[in-house]
């Protein structure tokens, strides 16, 4: 780390040094990697352990083994046909393969990284969008149905014309590596593609050179679908630029050689590939993924104490979800060799903060970024103030105006000083060319022409420290009057009881919204959503705010990066009000399910119960903003 990141004004002063075009940066990832292995050749680069105990076998690389297999890689995708607009697309948990298939195929041409939580038709639909004629992903293993997703998706995208497969079993041990072969599922792949595996097409490339000339100029290298499990996700596109400006912030304002990154969030998502990872290759960092499924690995809370521990581990990379579910474990390990833990992807609870610091002895720096910029815009100083709740100062080289705009892109108004209005963002990571691969969706993304238009809605106050509200989508309209969902989502999530809290608009006839809650509380957590309803009364500062219903969930709808989703709980509240109006009114019918029409938004599926006056039906449900249909026509 070559400077201190402390305020706004030290931010300036970055910036005054230089434009950052004038910054001695790689042009490439690939430069990135071979400069600091040729820095650090023998540092830990990546440690990856099957299995959650502090005590089971890791697979650590130095930076040397890192570049070789990267080089590998690339050459491995270039021999089957990936010139540089070429998608090599991978469907994999976190593992050695899954860093190694990421840098090598943004070598070779551009990666695109999928979750492997969607369901087929998503991944299907993934893959052909974005093209992609290399598949890796993972060999048949128990307890695990990526390899099935995968064949089935494969045999709906004719492009594919490879399936590349990694197999777990390689980070086994006896005994249990002699009985996977026996439980390893069974998968028929019924389609076109050429099947290869990963580590004998590896060693059959060189790893000292790339067969091909790479080039140096800047260009898309990776596309990411931003975050959802309803519909098919869109496509984002990541320039190299922006990934080196990622890495870079990461090099001189966070991390250096010495740093130990613990990071169980998954490799298909921007925030441990970019924050993370590109900045561990330009600083020279260790990052540790412990177990496949990171945060969500079998025992991996339990242990987690200990992993820090034995990793020696400075800076913890970590969501709200995570943090809460870590406070209702005791910090069992040695954890003084902690620096920061570096929280994103949704707001962080005051409590929760409180409740870090106080059991850890460490603060959580609160950061944001979005797929769409290729991750970074601000984040809370790790040396200086931090404002808990806000996320923190805009990052070197990065503008963030708050802005009302129209559809068109055009700014009405700029806010003033802590007016809420949509938080605006240019820098490096922001390609004005286009973000979304669908032509169609950038269309007004951006004010004046400049600024990505994040769709967050937020504040900067007097010191410069950014504050976000809520998304546009997410305010609860009731009678004309805007409503915060994140006032409410404070007020309950200050109980005791409550881990997560996730507000939203329920169908109301006569205001057309009304606010709801849906809660789920922490481990051993006892209290009546009545008890809530009075526990959240007087923190509201506004009337109108006051939660209608409260209802408690085993567990909320999250994305795989730990946020609240709220398109379910939408769902959830229209199907709950409708069944309650319809059995009101005597109406022989309920909902079947709430669907994602992509014309109509949300819509209730009637089913009839018995017989139903279709008329007096249409009459009651016109009376809600909302269309609506029989499961039958």
């Amino acid at each position: 780390m070559s400077r201190a990141f402390t305020s706004p004004e030290a931010t300036r002063a970055v910036e005054a040094e230089m434009p950052w075009s004038e910054r001695d940066v790689p042009a490439t990832i690939y430069e990135a990697l071979a400069r600091t292995a040729k820095q650090f050749p023998d540092r830990n680069a990546s440690s990856f352990q099957l299995l959650s105990s502090p005590r089971a076998p890791a697979e650590t690389l130095s930076w040397t083994d890192l570049l070789d297999r990267t080089t590998r890689a690339a050459n491995l995708f270039r021999s089957l046909g990936i010139g540089e607009r070429d998608v090599v697309a991978y469907l994999l948990p976190n593992a050695t393969e899954t860093v190694v298939t990421f840098l090598g195929a943004m070598t070779a041409g551009i990666v695109n990284p999928i979750n492997p939580l969607l369901d087929v038709e998503q991944i299907a639909g993934l893959l052909r969008e974005s093209g992609a004629k290399v598949l890796v992903t993972l060999k048949a293993f128990p307890k695990s149905d990526v390899a099935q997703k995968a064949a089935a998706a494969v045999s709906f995208a004719p492009d594919v014309h490879h399936v590349i497969e990694v197999d777990l079993l390689r980070y086994l041990r006896p005994p249990k590596s002699w009985v996977v072969p026996f439980l390893r599922p069974k998968v028929a792949a019924r389609h076109h593609a050429r099947m290869h595996e990963f580590t004998a097409a590896l060693d059959g490339q060189p790893g000292d050179h790339l067969t091909f000339r790479p080039g140096s100029d800047d260009r898309v290298a990776a596309i990411f679908h931003t975050g959802g499990t309803t519909g098919t996700p869109k496509l984002a596109r990541h320039y190299l630029s922006g990934m080196i400006y990622n890495g870079w912030l990461g090099k001189d304002l966070l991390f250096d050689e010495t740093d130990v990154l613990i990071c169980p969030l998954p490799l298909f998502h921007v925030f441990a590939c970019h924050p993370v990872l590109m900045s561990a290759i330009q600083a020279g960092s260790h990052v540790v993924f412990p177990t496949p499924a990171g945060y969500r690995g079998d025992g991996v809370f339990d242990n987690f104490w200990k992993l820090i521990e034995r990793w020696k581990v400075t800076f913890l990379i970590t969501v709200p979800t995570a943090l809460s579910a870590l406070m209702q474990r005791p910090v069992d390990g040695d954890v003084s060799t902690l620096k920061t833990a570096i929280s994103g992807s949704a707001p962080l609870p005051l409590e929760l903060y409180r409740r870090f610091e106080e059991k850890t002895g460490v603060q959580v720096a609160e950061g944001y970024g979005l797929t769409e910029a290729t991750c970074l815009v601000s984040c809370n100083p790790m040396q200086g103030m931090k404002k808990v709740g806000s996320v923190g100062i805009p990052l070197p080289y990065t503008e963030v105006r708050i802005l009302q705009c129209r559809d068109d892109g055009s700014v009405t108004r700029v806010c003033a000083t802590d007016e809420v209005g949509e938080i605006c963002v240019s820098n490096p990571g922001v390609a004005v060319e286009g973000v979304y691969t669908d032509p169609g969706r950038n269309r007004g993304l951006y004010a004046d022409g400049r600024y990505l238009r994040t769709g967050d809605l937020g504040r900067i106050d007097a010191d410069g420290y950014l504050w976000i509200t809520g998304r546009k989508k997410d305010l609860i309209i009731r009678g004309g009057h805007n409503i915060d969902p994140a006032e409410i989502e404070e007020a309950l999530a200050g109980h005791e009881a409550v881990a997560f809290v996730g507000a939203v608009g329920q169908p109301d006839i006569f205001s057309g919204e009304l606010p709801c809650a849906y809660v789920e509380l922490v481990s051993g957590g006892q209290v009546a959503p009545h008890e809530l309803m009075e526990f959240c009364r007087p923190r509201i500062h506004e009337r109108a705010a006051v939660p209608k219903h409260i209802e408690i969930l085993p567990e909320l709808p999250k994305t795989a990066v730990g946020k609240v989703f709220k398109p379910a709980l939408r769902k959830l509240a229209i199907q709950r009000v409708f069944d309650e109006t319809l059995a009101d009114a005597g109406i022989e019918a309920d909902v079947a399910e709430v669907v994602d029409d992509p014309r109509l938004g949300l819509v209730p599926i009637l089913r009839r119960r018995g017989a139903v006056d279709d008329e007096a039906l249409g009459h009651l449900l016109g009376q809600f903003a909302y269309s609506w249909r029989w499961n039958d026509s």
